[in-house]
């Protein structure tokens, strides 16, 4: 059974339909980028499957194999949150809640974790370091080794390279693309770089206009909907 499977679902809020007619599934060991123009409902169908909104319409079936506490959520991240006032090592910290739940404090299974998944990201020279004293590209590393504390089965990351500059961009692309093929992290993540999201994903669901399209990356650059986004001028530009 797949982890996640969406079975003609329509999106939307207030009434008003934004996407509809929404099938795929996400298998174990799965790399799902989730495409499409502004307003498309990529962010509505990330928090669809986490359970955070209802469908207007059709089924979101997840596998009793995947409980709340196995799914980390990054989601898009806002400027309240940049100047945080915390240390990296207490914001990482933060991320055990979810998984081992609230309590006094946190015990050496939590720190260890912490501390195994800041090295995982190349931060562990920062922990004591203020979050908000951080670059663009550090702090959504943080953020990332923050859900990989929440998460044992699954991510689902909204845009994690959004208002990063291009280095730091394909830094994240390949940060998450080795912690799915290295640690066999299933990812879902919405993207507005399509070009990127072919070279790394494994599958392509794309929303918009009407448009639907899922499928592997393969299909989705020979598809009629991936080859006119690919090669136009709405398609992001992250370079390798």
């Amino acid at each position: 059974m797949p982890y996640i499977e969406c079975r003609d679902i329509s999106l939307g809020y207030g009434g008003k339909v934004i996407a509809e007619d929404i099938s795929f599934a996400v298998e174990e060991g799965d790399y799902l980028c989730i495409v499409g123009e502004n307003g498309a409902g990529k962010s509505t169908l990330v928090k669809t499957l986490l359970g955070l909104e209802n469908p207007i319409k059709g089924e979101v079936v997840v596998d009793s194999y995947i409980s709340k506490n196995s799914i980390g959520y990054l989601p898009q991240q806002t400027d309240f949150q940049r100047d945080f006032p915390a240390t990296v090592r207490e914001i990482v910290l933060s991320g055990c809640i979810a998984r081992y739940g609230k309590q006094p404090f946190f015990g050496k299974r939590q720190r260890n974790l912490a501390e195994e998944n800041m090295k995982k990201l190349g931060i562990e020279n920062l922990k004591n370091k203020c979050y908000r004293e951080l670059s663009g590209g550090q702090q959504q590393r943080v953020l990332l080794a923050r859900t990989l504390c929440a998460a044992k089965k699954l991510l689902l990351l909204d845009e994690p390279a959004a208002g990063l500059d291009p280095v730091a961009t394909n830094d994240m692309y390949h940060l998450v693309m080795d912690l799915n093929r290295q640690e066999d992290i299933t990812v879902v993540m919405v993207s507005h770089d399509i070009k990127a999201a072919v070279r790394h994903s494994k599958h392509i669901l794309h929303l918009g206009d009407g448009e639907m399209f899922f499928g592997t990356a393969e299909e989705y650059s020979k598809s009629k909907v991936g080859t006119r986004f690919l090669n136009s001028d709405k398609c992001g530009r992250c370079e390798e």
